[in-house]
């Protein structure tokens, strides 16, 4: 499953990720690449919540759609593969 994330940079800070389609989904990392890393945990981790009150997991939205929203303004946006199948914790 591919979630799109907003990645914002303000100065003198980390990357910040926002998951808009989870809501309080988000992660920070000091470069972009480590920013998507730490993206795709928290995804996995909110979607492993969200799978275990047997609940379904929301579907993507596509960044077309997003893109206009204020609260994105200025996002560069990406896309992280998410394989909601595998679980991210040990049992």
């Amino acid at each position: 499953m591919l979630f799109p994330i907003a990645i914002h940079k303000d100065p003198d800070s980390d990357y910040g990720v926002t998951v808009p389609d989870l809501p309080g989904c988000f992660s920070a990392g000091s470069t972009i690449d480590e920013a998507m890393l730490m993206a795709r945990e928290a995804i996995e981790l909110y979607l492993e919540d969200v799978l275990a009150s047997n609940q379904s997991p929301p579907d993507p939205s596509d960044i077309e759609s997003l893109r206009n929203d204020p609260d994105f303004a200025d996002a560069i946006w990406a896309v992280v593969s998410v394989d909601i199948e595998r679980p991210t914790r040990a049992a």
